[in-house]
């Protein structure tokens, strides 16, 4: 492992320890007599302190290195004289005994910050940047926690989740299908599925009273403020039930989901 400990892992109770993290530099600061870096990988930020008394080549290595630099660094948890209570390890920082370059980096065409200087196209084009900006990268392991949640909430109810098909027959549906060439069958199509409604009703019919599938669906149609060419549905479908019983499971997922990932209760 390139690592023992993550960026946003150590704590005041690890103060003592021999630790090796990894991550990309975040910003560096050349106070003279002292070098200090912030580490940071997917979990946080950690303090690399560097004193050129100790170690001057090991200061000046750690001033060559640029933001981005893909770095592993080596050293002993020691309490920080200056708190930093805006990040989680902010009680500690790490003074570094050994220091490997895995990567270098060109200077990035934005910053990689919450509040970035760059605009939209600039960001897009270097979508791989982008995702280590904490709005983006927290807004996928959001995305990831309601996935999981769902999966939870909805198995306990008895629902299995199937997989259904992508490649299909075309379906007459609200909008025109995306479709896919036949390498074996030349002059033929498949289509792309705009729902899973046709497989969802075929499981029904087999007896898998309680389905769903966190699907992807595509629809070639013009773009709106609520619609994209391809997107993602929970989709489910529930035999011998009612309208009531539809609300009430649906309601119910929405509550948790509420709850367990924002701590808001709704009646």
């Amino acid at each position: 492992m390139y690592r023992s400990h993550t960026c946003g892992e150590l704590r005041i109770e690890d103060v003592g320890k021999t630790v090796v993290l990894a991550g990309w530099v975040q910003r560096s600061r050349d106070l003279g007599g002292m070098t200090f870096l912030d580490l940071r990988d997917r979990y946080g930020l950690t303090q690399l302190a560097f004193d050129m008394e100790t170690n001057a080549i090991l200061g000046e290595q750690a001033r060559k290195l640029g933001r981005e630099f893909v770095i592993q660094a080596s050293g002993t948890v020691i309490e920080r004289s200056s708190k930093n209570k805006n990040i989680t390890t902010g009680d500690v920082e790490i003074t570094v005994t050994e220091l490997k370059i895995l990567n270098t980096s060109k200077l990035p065409p934005f910053t990689i910050e919450d509040e970035t200087d760059g605009g939209e196209d600039l960001r897009m084009k270097y979508r791989y940047l982008d995702i280590r900006r904490n709005p983006v990268k927290n807004a996928l392991l959001f995305r990831h926690k309601v996935a999981m949640e769902v999966r939870k909430y909805l198995s306990d109810l008895d629902f299995c989740e199937v997989e259904t098909p992508y490649l299909i027959k075309s379906t007459p549906e609200g909008a025109r299908d995306f479709v896919v060439p036949s390498r074996m069958n030349e002059g033929q199509f498949y289509a792309l599925p705009q729902s899973p409604q046709t497989f969802k009703q075929l499981l029904m019919v087999g007896g898998m009273d309680k389905y769903f599938q966190i699907v992807k669906c595509f629809r070639d149609e013009d773009l709106r403020a609520d619609r994209q060419p391809e997107f993602t549905q929970i989709d489910c479908e529930m035999a011998f039930v009612e309208q009531e019983d539809i609300l009430n499971v649906f309601e119910g997922l929405t509550r948790h989901l509420l709850k367990t990932l924002r701590g808001i209760d709704v009646a």
